[in-house]
């Protein structure tokens, strides 16, 4: 061989040789990015399985205090009514013991002490008493029983209340029942042109 022609061959043997090593190089580099991209993942599966657990967690746990919200909705109102429980069953009390004509009016007394109380927690519980009197007749919170003729009252105007309604959070919760004033009709006979 010349030795152009050996220095050829040396330089592809040196050239495989350095190619050998470049991709065992490489390879080793390779599979060090490797393991650490399977470490990273491995990483983000654990964590990924943590908040999963975690929001199942958080979701059970607003469940439940959903449930106890309902549940114990009324608890706080219930309390409150407990008071005017006890100062009705303290003027039953009273009242059975005599019958004297005094006890009749202290009766009375108790009782319009015990409706105050019992109207200032429901107002406390936001809701409101309707008595319309005097009012113009307003279908959204009344329901009218009768119409009357009045000479006092101007037409379409609360003469009055049945039943007093009432509001929770101006949300209506049973309609006042009223009458209602009607234009006063004269002697003469009334066509009716509707009919």
């Amino acid at each position: 061989m010349s030795n152009e022609t050996q220095s050829e061959i040396v330089s592809e043997d040196e050239l495989a040789l350095a190619a050998q090593q470049d991709s065992a190089s490489h390879g080793a580099a390779g599979q060090d990015a490797l393991d650490a991209a399977n470490q990273r993942a491995d990483e983000n599966w654990e964590k990924f399985v943590r908040l999963q657990a975690e929001m199942d967690n958080l979701r059970r746990r607003t469940e439940k205090d959903l449930q106890n919200a309902h549940k114990f909705a009324l608890e706080k109102f219930s309390r409150e009514l407990l008071a005017v429980v006890d100062s009705l069953e303290l003027g039953i009390q009273a009242a059975s013991g005599s019958g004297d004509a005094g006890d009749v009016s202290r009766l009375l007394e108790g009782a319009e002490l015990t409706l105050r109380q019992l109207l200032s927690v429901l107002e406390k519980f936001g809701v409101q008493t309707l008595n319309p009197v005097g009012d113009r007749f307003n279908p959204e919170q009344h329901q009218a029983m009768a119409m009357e003729p009045s000479s006092d009252m101007a037409h379409g105007h609360v003469i009055r209340v049945f039943q007093k309604g009432y509001l929770l959070n101006e949300r209506l919760l049973r309609p006042a029942l009223v009458v209602v004033a009607q234009a006063q009709q004269n002697d003469a006979p009334r066509i009716d042109e509707q009919a």
